[in-house]
């Protein structure tokens, strides 16, 4: 993501006390000593400097919205106007806890504080928030968070930011450390070939960076060298890297800084079989607006290669526009599958009745979207379906929200959902990111549920053969993430088991997990370094079920 009073002094009263006393007694003459004057009337109390708190009693959160101590002009990147009007930090605090108590799903559950008593308005939103936890033990509500709001609409548009286009992984980020590449964006600077080599593959580790060692740096200069290397502020900036592929020697490459936005559908794949052709998908995030299009075009080329079966990595996509998560559901299940059911519906706190408790609006149940909606398909245009009674996603658990609503929505109407790798994340909640003051919050604000009434998966979907007791069991195979192969091989651990699966209708033994080779542990106490920063693997919307539609 101060006012105080000094109590009247209580001496001049008594000096005029006495002063009155004299003036009444009379002189040596006999004559009356003169009146003194009668006494100004106290000051009133001072005008009150904002809203008041009682506890338990909430004003409107309409009354507070826009009221901002700090007032923004002009209009967003999406050419919006901004709202703001003058106000304070106490109003911010005070629509925070109107509006949690007016949209929270589990408002009775916060306990409610005196906005005035926390005075930074991102610390006092970090406790309107359920402290209950799932059969698991975890936290109920881990998705209680937010960022600026400028932040917020380059991503969900998908805006370029300075980088390679390589999202990594610490599997240590403390000495002796451990970071390697996840994935690549296609035509960034990562995936450049030169001479007949790309610069960066998924497992590759980074060893050095502008000569300084990322496994052992122990200067706080040294970690900014990495960080400034790692991660440059802007583009065509230049920067040397020791790398070391899962199977090679370290090499040296340079890359050189671009400005890039995240391809939402990242690869493609239609593999041949014996029995028949299986499409695979790579899709990162339902997100930026881009990700309409993208998937649309990604199923048009799956039906045009004649696919009878179709693979869907999920495994990082953390969500986001739950209606591109219900197009991308009716273009796998089909017309006949799809009609008149409920892709999902929202369920909001008690108070709110019928009626979402953001828009006010009759709470309708989300259908399966058969047309583009305007994100970046044009509003009306036909969807291709595959018409599939079953649907393969691997997953992790970063597969989260969104792309879980996708799990149990095609459950919901009998698709069969086999389900290879770990369990996700446990997110059947999500919320409308609003904005005040230049602060966007999400706020847990509903739970979706199937056509079946089902949404009670806050532990995850899990295979049916893992030994987690509290995650709902799904058809499939639990492998580990084999960080070693190139997505969409179809010797990936995670691809090649659905394959397997596909084939045999039984899991392989022993499992098809390779792991990464080499990882190391955390041995030496850096603790007080600044640790190195992984904002590009936050480069798409995690944990995200965004209610957002065009316009």
């Amino acid at each position: 993501m101060k006012l105080s009073s000094a109590g009247p002094r209580v001496i001049a009263p008594f000096v005029l006390t006495a002063i009155l006393i004299l003036a009444g007694c009379s002189s040596g003459d006999g004559r009356s000593a003169p009146q003194a004057p009668t006494p100004p009337p106290p000051p009133p109390p001072p005008a009150s400097t904002g809203p008041t708190f009682t506890a338990g009693v909430f004003d409107p959160a309409s009354g507070f919205k826009d009221r901002c101590q700090v007032v923004r002009t002009g209009v967003d990147i999406e050419g919006n106007s901004f709202p703001d009007l003058s106000g304070s930090t106490l109003e911010e605090k005070f629509w925070l806890r109107s509006w949690t108590n007016e949209t929270y799903l589990f408002n009775t559950e916060v306990v409610d504080q005196d906005p005035a008593s926390i005075a930074d308005r991102i610390a006092y939103f970090n406790v309107l928030r359920t402290t209950a936890q799932t059969p698991s033990g975890k936290d109920k509500d881990e998705f209680h968070f937010n960022q600026p709001t400028d932040e917020f609409l380059e991503a969900r548009n998908s805006a370029p930011l300075a980088g390679y286009g390589a999202r990594l992984v610490a599997f240590s980020n403390s000495i002796p450390r451990d970071f390697r590449v996840l994935f690549t964006e296609p035509n960034s600077p990562a995936s450049e070939v030169i001479m007949g080599e790309a610069n960066l593959i998924r497992g590759t580790r980074i060893l050095e960076v502008d000569n300084v060692d990322l496994i052992n740096a122990a200067t706080q200069a040294e970690i900014d060298i990495l960080n400034n290397g790692l991660f440059p502020a802007v583009a065509g900036v230049p920067h040397t890297f020791l790398v070391q592929d899962p199977s090679g020697l370290p090499r040296t490459i340079m890359m050189t800084s671009a400005d890039l936005a995240p391809k939402p559908v990242n690869r493609t794949n239609i593999i041949d079989t014996p029995t028949g052709k299986v499409g695979y998908i790579l899709f990162n995030t339902f997100s930026p607006f881009a990700s309409e299009k993208e998937i649309a075009d990604a199923i048009t080329a799956m039906k045009a290669g004649g696919v009878g079966d179709v693979v869907l990595d999920l495994r990082y996509n953390g969500g986001g526009l739950l209606a591109v998560a219900s197009q991308l559901g009716y273009m796998i299940a089909g017309d006949a599958r799809t009609a008149s059911k409920t892709f999902e519906l929202l369920r909001f706190n008690a108070a709110a009745g019928n009626r979402n408790p953001v828009t006010g609006e009759l709470n309708e149940p989300l259908p399966f979207f058969n047309t583009g909606l305007g994100f970046s398909l044009a509003d009306g245009t036909p969807l291709d379906t595959l018409d599939l009674p079953r649907v393969f996603v691997l997953s992790t658990d970063n597969t989260c929200s969104a792309s879980e609503s996708v799990i149990n929505a095609l459950r919901g109407i009998n698709v069969e959902v086999i389900l290879i790798g770990a369990t996700t994340c446990g997110k059947p909640f999500g919320f409308f990111p609003t904005d005040n003051c230049g602060e966007t919050y999400f706020s847990i604000q509903f739970q979706g549920v199937n056509d079946k009434s089902f949404g009670d998966y806050a532990d995850g979907f899990t295979p049916t053969n893992s030994s987690d007791p509290f995650g709902v069991q799904v058809p499939g195979c639990v492998v580990a993430d084999d960080f070693d192969t190139e997505l969409g091989d179809e010797t990936e651990a995670l691809l090649a088991t659905a394959l397997h699966f596909r084939e045999n209708g039984t899991c392989p033994s022993p499992p098809l997990s390779q792991g990464p080779s080499g990882v190391t542990t955390s041995s030496v106490d850096d603790s007080a370094l600044s640790p190195i920063d992984l904002r590009s693997s936050k480069d798409i919307m995690q944990n995200n079920r965004d209610m957002r539609m065009p316009g």
